[in-house]
Parts: C-alpha cells; structure tokens; sequence
C-alpha cells in the first residue's frame, strides 16, 4: 500500500524549536507511510524521487508557507507534469497563511497527521476531502548577489511555485518582521502595529518598510502598468496574505488565472484601507490597479526584490509570473 508520504523540514519555525517532532511524527504516522526529513533541496530532491517511486497517495508537508511553496516546487520538477498527489498541510511553520487560507484545521502536526491518517484509512467509503488551487509560477534570473550568496550551496531552482507574491512593502514587511527576532504570529502582528505607527509620524521603519517598487507591468491582452513607483506589485491564488488580510478576494473569479494589484497609494493611504482589505473589499477608487490574468511580466531597471510564500527573492531584469497547476490540499480532517 503506497500510503501518506511526509516531508519534514528542520529547519521550520515550530520544528526549529522542537527537534523531536520528526520522531512524534514517524511514531504517529507508524505503518501507513514515511517520513522524511529535507533540509536542502538536494535532499527534497532525492526525497521526491523516492516518494515517486512509491507512489504515494497523500504529500504531508511539516512546515510554514515556505517549506509549502519550496516542496510543491521541487515535487513538480520530479513529476514532470504528472498531477502530485494530494497534499496536507500539517502546519510546523511561523506563517500558515495558504492553510489558513484553503480551511485546514488547526493543530500541532502530529494531530493534524492523526487525523488524517484515520481519515486515509476510511477513504474506501469516504474519500478524502479536498479543495484545489492553482500555484503560480514565477521565471527569472536570480541577480548577481543572490548567486554570489549561494555560491557552495545547491544551485537556486530556475523556476519556483508558491500560491502568494508581492514587491515593494510586501517584501519591506517581511524584511523587518525577520529581523525582529523568533518570528512568531505576534511578532509579526507587533510589526504591523509598529508599521501603522510609524506611518502615522513618518518615523524611519515605515521609509525602510515601504521602499517603493519601481517599475511595470505588462499583462496579456496588451495592457502595460506605466513605469512608476508602485508601493507593491502583488498577487495570489488564494485570497488571505497573512494576519487574515484578504486582498485577492478575486482569485477564483475567472478560471486559470491568479489576482493581481498594482498599489500605488501612499504609505497612509494603504493604512486607510486596511479594514477594508480585511473585509476582502476592494480599495477605493484611485488607490491600485487591478486584474485576473493568467500571466504578467514584472519589469525593473533595477533588481527586483520580492517575496513567494514567505519566502524572500531576488531577481534582475524581469520577473514572468503565470498561472501553474492545480494542486489538491486536503481539508476537513
């Protein structure tokens, strides 16, 4: 019986902190899978190809939003182009934000893997339940900084999948949320209070938070986003970004394409908007370009900085970003 399959990272938030979850999770998961450990994409690498062979029917993921993206990325450049099986989220991470997002019960991930390991093995007379998304997939040459960074190191993935991106204060707020120490959920709501202060007496961290992007966007049908400076260029295939913030609330509006904004209101005007971002309603008039497309191409004279799923990115020249497959996330366990 091939079984549930499960990726553990190490080097996750809650596992940082708890290097003994792999053991609660092979004890766990006992004789209806495997568990094992990717701490560097050679090793996710090799873990892939090991779950293919096996064929595993259910993918569990133990980490955050990152190891998520940097998992279904690497597991779709080893199937090429067969469907991944289905995957769970089994938490482990700082940032939850796509499991929040789709509707995955909340847990640890030894009861999360629990549930579902009950719920695998009545799947003959209930199939396990899931809801699909599509990831995007974004294409770009990595600059010279960060191939210099990863010189030594396994070489960066050409092209990288993940369900969120955003340039400008996405990336800013991410950047100073990690140097803020342990990230946990209330550091990163302290950093947003921290953000709206400063906005508010235009103090250094928000200059450092909400340097602008500068730049354009080109979309399929002709439309270019001018050259400007924009205070984030961003999308999603789900509608939260995080702290439960639903700004592509038209992501599932047109089949096969991901919600994409061009925000070019000031630092406060963005401030004013956020509870209605929270509501999942669109900003006012006057304060963002928006659209469902398939594919956009991100240009900068510069490089461009930009986060997917949590994760933190660099790239020159252009960065192309278009609709990718549909995965299946298992919900309701």
């Amino acid at each position: 019986m091939p079984g549930i399959g499960v990726v553990y990272n190490p080097r996750s938030g809650q596992n940082l902190r708890d290097p003994r979850a792999a053991r609660r999770l092979a004890r766990t998961l006992g004789d209806h899978g495997v568990v094992r450990q990717a701490a560097s994409i050679d090793e996710l690498y090799r873990v892939a190809e090991d779950f293919l062979k096996l064929d595993i029917d259910v993918l569990g993921i133990s980490g955050g939003d990152g190891t998520n993206g940097v998992t279904i990325t690497g597991f779709l450049d080893v199937y090429r182009g067969s469907a991944l099986p289905q995957i769970a989220f089994l938490r482990g991470g700082t940032m939850n934000t796509v499991a929040n997002s789709v509707g995955v019960r909340r847990g640890r991930p030894e009861g999360l893997l629990d549930r579902l390991i009950c719920a695998y093995v009545a799947r003959s007379s209930q199939p396990l339940a899931d809801v699909e998304r599509h990831v995007m997939r974004f294409t770009g040459e990595p600059s010279k900084s960060s191939r210099i960074a990863r010189a030594g190191s396994a070489p960066p993935l050409s092209d990288k999948y993940g369900f969120l991106f955003g340039t400008g204060v996405v990336y800013g707020f991410l950047a100073e949320y990690y140097a803020g120490g342990r990230p946990t959920p209330v550091v990163a709501a302290k950093t947003l209070l921290r953000g709206i202060g400063s906005t508010m007496v235009g103090g250094d961290m928000i200059r450092r938070m909400a340097a602008p992007f500068h730049g354009s966007v080109e979309l399929p049908d002709g439309t270019v986003w001018e050259e400007r400076d924009y205070l984030a260029i961003a999308g999603g295939t789900i509608d939260q970004i995080g702290l439960h913030f639903r700004p592509f609330h038209r992501y599932a509006e047109t089949p096969d394409t991901f919600h994409l904004l061009g925000i070019h209101t000031s630092p406060l005007g963005f401030v004013r908007q956020l509870p209605r971002i929270w509501r999942a309603e669109p900003m006012r008039p006057g304060r963002a370009l928006e659209a469902t497309v398939p594919r956009a191409i991100v240009r900068s004279k510069t490089p461009i900085r930009y986060m997917i799923d949590g994760d933190l990115h660099e790239c020159d020249g252009a960065l192309s970003v278009s609709i990718g497959p549909r995965v299946r996330i298992v919900v309701g366990t």
